[in-house]
């Protein structure tokens, strides 16, 4: 049985191209079966929120998608709330600090430097 999903649009969410190159590197050494990449929120962090992301072989009808070569998107109604206009990129510095950054992030209460700040940051 297929899922009821939602199309995600660039006002939802967005992938720098390296993130989308990342995301699709990183699906394309999965072995099993996947639906897509999940963006999923849990409580506390600096923005009073943290996400993360994961591989997910199951849709629901709370899920919003969007497809990119190689790879779903797949955020749920509950986290696009707090997604809506971020920018996840892929940063890869010198040495092992390459990350996903989830940039635009709009405070949601705690507060603790620049974690959720409109500028940016490493959360997650």
């Amino acid at each position: 049985m297929t899922a009821n999903v939602n199309q995600l649009s660039d006002d939802d969410l967005t992938l720098t191209e390296s993130a989308q190159q990342k995301m699709q590197e990183l699906a394309g050494q999965v072995e099993e079966s996947i639906e897509g990449v999940r963006v999923y929120a849990t409580p506390g962090g600096c923005s009073g929120v943290n996400f993360g992301m994961t591989f997910t072989d199951q849709l629901s009808d709370e899920d919003n998608v969007r497809e990119y070569e190689g790879f779903k998107l797949i955020v749920d109604n509950g986290t696009l709330g707090y997604l809506k206009g971020v920018e996840i990129d892929f940063v890869a510095n010198d040495g092992d600090d390459a990350r996903f950054v989830f940039n635009n992030l709009q405070p949601v209460g705690g507060g603790c430097g620049t974690c959720g700040s409109n500028t940016g940051g490493g959360c997650g």
